[in-house]
């Protein structure tokens, strides 16, 4: 399926060229000359990766890119024809994965969004990348060979235990692991009371170390009286 790329400048040669550029690549192109139609599309439509001119008549790209930041996290490549580097921070302050300067070479922003578009897939995509050894999926990578674990690209400090535990939970993702089937598994003990809050305090722990709420949990949710979940 082809990503849908968002392309916004003020500058229709220099949007057009990026979109006919874009398109020999096989990309569906959204291209607009000002950012509150840009914006508009972004509510409506999927968008998989955005590139953004700085300098726009009604609203700039460093308020597009934040205002994209507060609901979406796909990649965000800023386009200007400043060279300063004050705008470069702003820019990846803000929430962009990139910044190409004007003059720019068209093959040139097409590696840097195929690069971002890899990057982005390998991070978050929507379905789980499971063989023996790896799971990745939302941000969360597992490798069971070396016991690593990293979330948004950062190294989770895991205990073997704790490991397991989220290496289950996901391999059963969309599906509800009981507390005693978790327990059998992890643990390799066939005999579990309902007392037992073994598991439960390991699930804290994993929140905790995840900065995952239990009340509002964006990864592990509780099924009272059933099990633990991660979300297909």
């Amino acid at each position: 399926m082809a990503a849908n790329i968002l392309v916004v400048d003020d500058e229709q040669s220099i949007a057009d060229l990026i979109e006919v550029y874009l398109k020999n690549e096989n990309y569906d192109v959204f291209k607009f000359y000002n950012g509150r139609d840009a914006l508009q599309c972004v509510e409506n439509h999927n968008i998989d990766l955005a590139i953004l001119d700085i300098m726009l008549p009604d609203i700039d790209g460093f308020s597009i890119c934040q205002q994209i930041r507060e609901k979406y996290n796909f990649p965000v490549i800023m386009l200007t024809a400043k060279e300063e580097e004050i705008d470069k921070i702003t820019g990846l302050t803000l929430g962009a994965d990139d910044y190409i300067t004007k003059p720019f070479r068209p093959l040139e922003l097409i590696a840097r969004v195929k690069a971002q578009l890899r990057r982005f897939t390998k991070y978050n995509f929507l379905e789980p990348k499971q063989d023996e050894h790896l799971i990745a999926f939302s941000g969360l990578v597992l490798d069971k060979d070396t016991h690593e674990c990293t979330l948004n690209e950062k190294n989770l400090s895991l205990t073997p235990t704790e490991f397991s535990i989220l290496w289950v939970l996901c391999s059963n993702r969309g599906r509800v692991v009981s507390s005693e089937d978790l327990f059998h598994e992890v643990w390799g003990d066939k005999y579990f009371t309902n007392n037992n809050n073994t598991v439960m305090v390991h699930i804290r722990h994993l929140r905790e170390k995840m900065h995952d709420s239990a009340e509002n949990p964006k990864y592990i949710k509780t099924v009272w009286g059933v099990g633990y979940k991660i979300e297909k």
